[in-house]
């Protein structure tokens, strides 16, 4: 059975599918989160977290650049952009506590991204957190 952090994880990987072009994968969630046996509760709890970060991503990107410190938002890499772009989203939309949403973001990063990710991930969204 899936977990929220498995459905995390379809959602991050929804993200890097847009980031890379795929403007109408929006379309296909449905079916992706199916492939994936992301069911039930998880499916709607992806399929919120997807929706709420695309609705609201022009003001997740302005947070999120706000503070890159010393990085072109644009020259980020997709895992990490689609899980800033997540967890920038929980910490900035969401009643989840800001030291959950980071963990998860790091565990998702320790999947999919480089080995310096999780540092950078937890930096950024840390500096998010503390705006709010």
């Amino acid at each position: 059975m899936a977990t929220r952090h498995h459905a995390r994880m379809a959602v991050v990987s929804l993200l890097y599918a847009f980031d890379l072009g795929n403007q109408s994968i929006g379309e296909y969630t449905d079916e992706i989160l199916e492939d994936k046996k992301i069911r039930n509760k998880q499916k709607e709890f992806a399929l919120t977290l997807f929706r709420g970060v695309m609705d609201n991503l022009e003001s997740v990107d302005e947070a999120i650049i706000k503070h890159l410190k010393e990085w072109d938002f644009d020259r980020l890499g997709s895992i990490e952009r689609a899980t800033l772009r997540l967890g920038a989203y929980e910490i900035m939309f969401t009643e989840l506590d800001p030291p959950v949403v980071i963990n998860e973001a790091i565990e998702v990063t320790k999947a999919f991204g480089s080995e310096q990710s999780p540092k950078f991930i937890n930096g950024v969204l840390d500096a998010i957190s503390k705006d709010l």
